[in-house]
């Protein structure tokens, strides 16, 4: 039996470095409360992004949820329904409603153009996502909510150390998200960040982090306890060490699919544009009609073969229950998401995955052949976790 092919595995930096932080760790019998390696991380992150200002979390949605607070967002927010479901709850944890807008179909991002009409009294905020690490028309959105009063957090999951036109897409809108889970680019066990742009909100971000603490025994907001503790912090100043070989092996992996997948009907393939330094997060392909094989034949193939591809994003946020009565959630709404959703598929990509695991997958797809076509799909599989 092959070994299982996972479509990520985490990023782990060899453990003898990591010891000796542990090391200090129990010295120091410091263990959250922005101790030293929190603010080290803080510091060498803010640098290494190119990024003015940026506050830890011990994870992405914490974060995201922070970061609608700290905007005061209330009411209407225009997102995607083509994303992982965080996204979207944390408007429903802040008491705010959802409004989805279809998306891109070369990018998979939010479409600008779908906004507009989707603005009321009500709206307060855009919430697009740079999926797969891709940015979305930032310019487009921007002169939106210039043009309407509306703030902009981005929901930049995948985007670690992306950048459009040499800058950072991190400094686009208000606010940006990132989030540092053990599946992701860059990864602290779970972890996150919101990238802010002045003294002035870092400073409120990280009141709201922290039960709303500006003192000993001061108060100043209904804060929540959200805080990066010092573990996740030291871990992450040691993968940063590592990151651009991580980078560049990603990279690799990424021509290679593309050399090797390119000249098989039906198996449509993305690329970042020109003007992107890409981070290489994922690698999804869409499974066209012409294909022999149906997407969810195609993944259950696969997975027969200890390889686990995930079908990032599907079923679409929209579908699901707490969300499709809204109205903007319609599929008549949403036809380009709807049709993304049936046919995507992320492949197996990671820094050390090897050539020879990477070849089983490549052949898995290359083989197969038409008389395949009449096995049944698979269930969909509701609320995979990313």
């Amino acid at each position: 039996m092959s070994d299982n092919v996972y479509v990520t595995s985490p990023l782990l930096p060899p453990l003898e470095e990591f010891l000796p932080y542990l090391e200090k760790i129990w010295q120091n019998r410091i263990l959250t409360n922005g101790g030293e390696f929190h603010q080290q991380l803080e510091a060498a992150l803010a640098e290494y992004l190119g990024v003015e200002h940026l506050c830890l979390f011990s994870n992405g949605t914490l974060a995201l949820l922070t970061a609608l607070q700290a905007l005061r967002i209330r009411g209407e927010v225009i997102t995607t329904p083509y994303s992982f479901v965080a996204t979207s709850h944390s408007l429903l944890w802040n008491g705010l409603t959802p409004v989805f807008a279809d998306i891109d179909p070369i990018t998979c991002n939010i479409d600008p153009s779908k906004i507009e009409s989707l603005i009321t009294p009500a709206t307060s905020a855009i919430l697009p996502v740079h999926c797969y690490g891709i940015p979305c028309d930032v310019d487009a959105i921007q002169k939106i909510a210039d043009a309407w009063g509306l703030k902009v957090i981005y929901d930049a999951a995948h985007a670690f150390g992306v950048k459009k036109q040499g800058q950072s897409v991190l400094n686009c809108g208000d606010l940006s998200i990132l989030s540092f889970h053990a599946t992701k680019v860059f990864n602290t066990f779970e972890g996150g960040a919101i990238i802010c742009p002045d003294a002035r909100m870092k400073q409120r971000i990280d009141y709201l982090k922290n039960f709303g603490f500006a003192g000993e025994t001061t108060v100043v907001a209904p804060g929540i306890n959200a805080k990066m503790n010092e573990v996740q912090a030291a871990f992450g100043l040691v993968q940063l060490q590592h990151i651009d070989g991580a980078l560049a092996s990603r990279k690799a992996i990424y021509e290679r699919y593309c050399e090797l997948l390119q000249s098989i009907e039906g198996v449509s393939l993305f690329s970042a544009p020109d003007n992107v330094e890409w981070n290489y997060a994922y690698f999804p392909i869409l499974v066209d009609t012409t294909f022999p094989i149906s997407r969810d034949c195609l993944y259950d193939m696969l997975k027969a073969q200890n390889i686990y591809a995930r079908r990032y994003f599907y079923p679409l946020i929209s579908s699901f229950s707490m969300y499709r009565h809204l109205p903007s959630a319609s599929p008549d709404n949403l036809p380009v998401a709807d049709s993304i959703s049936q046919k995507i598929l992320c492949l197996p990509i990671y820094p050390d995955l090897s050539v020879s695991d990477q070849k089983r997958v490549v052949d898995i797809i290359s083989q197969c052949d038409a008389h395949m076509a009449h096995q049944p799909s698979s269930t969909p599989v509701i609320g995979e976790v990313a």
